[in-house]
């Protein structure tokens, strides 16, 4: 009976705990990236989904990239209800929620950094609040970083 309680716990921690190789594998893919520490953070999790195949591992940046987006706008929509903004910050946030909103669609990084650009630029001058501009960058800028990580592993998948 204990031998059959061990065997039966090995074979549930090989299904749930990434292996080696595919741990090995997703942090050799991030370290070919430009952002390979927020890589490894987002898509180590998924290693026993993603195993060693480089279109999983697209699949599942792309996806990552889309969640990010998804609840960096979620997360600015409520920073600016909940925070005094000016006419001026909130019509900049407004903008920059649009700009998320299509770049979630986006596939080439081009567009996703002229987006980024664009949040940040409606925040612009003297007087707009310093924090909100810090916040909007922040996030933005990962949901960028993101995107180009995962555009790394659709290119070099699209290659073969």
């Amino acid at each position: 009976m204990g031998q059959a309680i061990l065997a039966w716990l090995l074979l549930i921690s090989l299904t749930i705990c990434p292996t080696q190789s595919t741990t090995t594998f997703i942090q050799k893919s991030c370290s070919q990236t430009l952002y390979p520490q927020l890589c490894n953070m987002y898509l180590s999790r998924f290693s026993s989904r993603i195993k060693t195949s480089p279109r999983l591992l697209a699949q599942t940046a792309l996806a990552a990239t889309l969640s990010s987006t998804r609840t960096t706008s979620k997360n600015l929509t409520t920073y600016s209800r909940t925070h005094k903004l000016t006419k001026r910050e909130l019509a900049a946030m407004k903008d920059c929620l649009e700009e998320l909103s299509d770049s979630a669609y986006e596939l080439h990084i081009s567009m996703v950094e002229m987006d980024d650009d664009t949040c940040t630029d409606g925040f612009s001058g003297n007087n707009m609040n310093g924090e909100v501009k810090t916040v909007v960058r922040k996030q933005v800028l990962n949901i960028a970083h993101l995107a180009s990580i995962a555009l790394s592993f659709v290119n070099n998948y699209a290659k073969g």
